[in-house]
């Protein structure tokens, strides 16, 4: 990510709760494989799991944490993530594997909007020099991704039915604000039959990455504002 001085934002618990704002993220991989592209990227929700730790208290940066989500087995970014898995598993017994390259997350906020030059009231007119620009937020999460596919391993389902609840936690009452009282209460996985639910995760996968670093830019600036 191209990150100018005066548009980076570095504090890491504005970037978590960006990502929380906003938890739809593009995943996007580099698998080298016969059988599907090098470079493949999905739109995925995601719940950021920030730890409870000493690695979080108020003298030492904090953890940036870990984000989980699941895709379709029929996505062909799912297909390479269970065909290099299957690699994995001729040599050992592990049913979950961690891709030893990086993976790319990017979320983007909400609003984007393209920026005239006549929003320069002061500068154009007294020397012409303004271009147009492009205004956005957007937070880039990398890290190691490791993904959870044997659906006839406990550690899958366990992980799996951790996400589908989590997720759909998170999304009715943070993003919907379906909270009960005055608003309509929320959603929950157990509304729906349980044959129905498992039938449901046979067919995708979990994927959890172990951020490493996070990165956030644009957040809260205008171009046009900085020097009028």
């Amino acid at each position: 990510m191209y990150l100018r001085a005066v548009h980076a934002e570095t504090h890491i618990p504005l970037l978590q709760q960006f990502i929380r704002d906003n938890p739809l993220g593009i995943l996007t991989t580099a698998i080298k494989s016969p059988n599907y592209p090098l470079l493949q990227s999905s739109h995925i929700p995601f719940i950021l799991d920030i730890p409870d730790s000493p690695a979080n208290n108020a003298d030492s940066d904090p953890a940036p944490g870990t984000l989980r989500g699941h895709i379709a087995k029929q996505n062909p970014q799912a297909k390479a993530l269970m065909e290099a898995l299957a690699q994995h598993q001729s040599q050992t017994q592990s049913t979950t594997l961690e891709l030893p390259d990086e993976v790319l997350i990017l979320f983007n906020g909400p609003h984007h909007h393209y920026v005239t030059p006549k929003f320069y009231k002061d500068t154009k007119p007294a020397t012409g020099k303004v271009v147009p620009t492009w205004n956005y937020s957007a937070v880039q999460a990398y890290g190691k991704i490791t993904v959870y596919c044997d659906s006839k391993a406990e550690e899958t389902g366990a992980f799996l039915s951790r996400q589908v609840n989590d997720l759909s936690r998170h999304a009715e009452t943070s993003i919907m604000r379906y909270t009960g009282g005055e608003r309509p209460g929320p959603w929950k996985v157990s509304d729906a039959p349980e044959t129905y639910v498992e039938l449901l995760k046979k067919n995708i996968i979990g994927v959890e990455v172990r951020i490493e670093r996070l990165q956030g830019t644009g957040l809260y600036i205008l171009d046009c504002l900085i020097d009028e």
